[in-house]
Parts: structure tokens; sequence; C-alpha cells
């Protein structure tokens, strides 16, 4: 017979417990509760996580089941569906939200180190949101469509470690693009979102906080090509271009440079979005990878993207459905050294070679 402790109170071992009790304390969670602890309902809650429990009925039949084995799993008494429920409903949520930052900080430092699939020092984001259908008269809260109720999860996903640094829960109706507002940008992190997420106001906050963004373009977008970089076609990328925005409000919110790159998947044939700024192509491709499987469901985000047409052809640039993507920060730097140099051509005495 086995009498080593039970496998899930081996993984409950890995929690830092004083870190649960101040928070427990910040908010007051056991202020005049007799049984029935922050602790124990924290558990059993990650019990029902873990085996796929369905409902508080469950949740109930299921650790009944093994009475004897609660005292070494660390739930103290038995549990009842209305204790539990009474205990979700009237207890402080900030409490697990602020344990779950925690030990989100504690897992993002074991991977820190972890191969990336490329070699960026940088750290990457997908920001993505999903929408959970409800039952209307059971969540009456929760208003979505008419005949039917849902919440939206936003969450921003580390992409070293695929661990949530972000998550923010929100009734339907929430439009993606408003998450941004909330995001505390990164200096140097990079940020990759679908064209839901396009608002160039908002954008130009994070570029001016040194974040990147890579994004899909909308059908619409009016911009100008001012000058075309050189590619190396048998990596992917078709071609890698510096826009400028031409619509009057969208020049307005975002008045700086940004960069277009057409990319071509090579699993998928999907033509896909791709930031780039200092970093080498190999980072562009992977970047774009990302936004492949996001689109694939693979990485829940969705993308892919295309802008302009041909690179020797200077014209205003409309995106087309299927392809061009939107790219963020700026290249003032390659803009001014290109101009300096078509100026020094034409200057008196210069040769033009």
């Amino acid at each position: 017979m086995h009498t080593g402790k039970l496998i899930f109170a081996q993984l409950m071992g890995h929690l830092p417990p004083m870190v649960f009790e101040r928070c427990v304390a910040r908010y007051g969670g056991n202020r005049k509760v007799q049984s029935f602890t922050c602790m124990e309902q924290y558990l059993c809650m990650a019990f029902a996580q873990l085996t796929y429990r369905e409902s508080l009925r469950d949740i109930e039949a299921c650790l009944r089941s093994q009475t004897e084995k609660l005292y070494h799993l660390g739930i103290r008494g038995q549990v009842s569906r209305n204790t539990l429920a009474n205990a979700n409903a009237t207890r402080d949520w900030r409490i697990y939200a602020d344990f779950a930052q925690r030990l989100i900080g504690i897992a993002r430092k074991l991977y820190i180190n972890e191969p990336f699939g490329v070699d960026l020092a940088n750290t990457a984001y997908a920001l993505d949101s999903t929408t959970i259908d409800l039952s209307l008269s059971l969540f009456a809260w929760a208003p979505f469509r008419t005949t039917k109720a849902a919440v939206k999860m936003h969450t921003l996903l580390d992409l070293r470690g695929n661990i949530p640094s972000f998550i923010h829960i929100s009734d339907g109706k929430l439009h993606d693009v408003n998450i941004l507002d909330q995001l505390i940008a990164e200096a140097g992190a990079f940020y990759v979102m679908d064209r839901g997420y396009i608002d160039f106001q908002r954008l130009y906050r994070l570029h001016q906080a040194g974040s990147f963004f890579v994004t899909r373009a909308k059908r619409n977008m009016d911009a100008q090509r001012r000058y075309s970089h050189p590619t190396d076609r048998s990596t992917g990328v078709i071609y890698h271009q510096t826009l400028m925005l031409q619509g009057y409000q969208s020049a307005k919110d975002y008045p700086e440079t940004f960069r277009g790159i057409r990319y071509k998947d090579p699993e998928t044939g999907k033509r896909l979005a791709v930031h780039h700024q200092q970093y080498r192509t190999a980072c562009l491709e992977h970047l774009c990878s990302v936004q492949g499987q996001m689109a694939g469901g693979r990485v829940q985000p969705r993308t892919r993207l295309q802008v302009g047409e041909s690179p020797t052809e200077v014209k205003r640039l409309r995106p087309r459905s299927l392809g061009g993507t939107v790219a963020g920060n700026q290249d003032g730097g390659a803009l001014r050294q290109h101009a300096l140099k078509r100026r020094m051509r034409k200057a008196p005495g210069c040769n033009n070679q």
C-alpha cells in the first residue's frame, strides 16, 4: 500500500503558502469564517479544474466519494454544494487574482531561458480574445445577443512558455480594441494581434512606449509606400516596405512611418504579416509563423495579410483582404539616409554613381 503523498497534494505543495495567506489577509478573506477557509475553497476549485468537473454537484459528488482522503488533500472537512456556492459568491475575487499574478511571475522566471525557435531576446506576446456562449436565462448579467448571453475572455499570452500574463473577462459586447487601453506596454516587447485591434491612436501609444506591434491590415487602409527594402525571397518575405498613412484622421493618429511586409508561409501557403525593426529576417519568419498558427487555430488568435502591390510601383496602397499587414514602429533613419543620398546625387559637382 502506498503511504506517500497523493499526486494532488504533491502538486499543491509547489504553491507558496505565505504568498496566498498575504493575499487573503489583504482582502479579509477569512474574516468571520469558522470553517471552509479560502485555502480550502482554492483547493476544491483547483481539484475541479484539474479533474474536469462540470458543476458544483459534480465537485461535491467526486470529493464526497473519497471522504477519507480529503484530509490528505488539505481539505479539513466535508465539502457541500451550498457551502462552495456561497464561498464563490461572497469572497473577494481579488484574492485569487493577486495570487494568480504571483504564480505567473514565478512561472515566467522558470521559462525565461526557454528556446523560442528564433534568436530573439525580446519578449513576444500574442493578444486575442475568445467568446464563451452562455444561457441567457441563467446569465442575464452577461448580455450579448437578443437570444443568448456570453462573456469574452481577453488574453495576453507570453509565447516563451505559453504563459498568460494578462487575462480580462468582460461581457460579450466589449470590442477587442478597448483592451489596449488596459494593457501596460512593455518597452521592447512584440505584440502579435489580429486586425480587430487596429486603432492607430492606440497603436501609436504602443509605439511611443517603445513596443513593437504586428497586426493585420484592414481592407480600407489608405497608405503610401515611401521606401522598399531589399529582401531575400527564399526566406518567404515577398517584399518589405516603409509606409505612411494617407487618411486625414489616421495620419493624425499615427503621424510616423511603419513597416509593411508581405510574407508567404511555406507550410500553409498563406500570405502573412510580419514586423521588422532592426531584427534579422529569421525573427520575422518566426513571428509570421506565429500569426499563421493563430489563423489556423493552433495558437488561438487569428492572422494573415498583405500590403500593396509590386515593390517597383510607387503608388497609394490599399491592402487586399487576403494578404497584407500593418506592422509597427518607425523607420525615420532609413528614410532620412535615402533622401540625403538622392540630394547628394542631384547636387552640382557630384557624380551620379
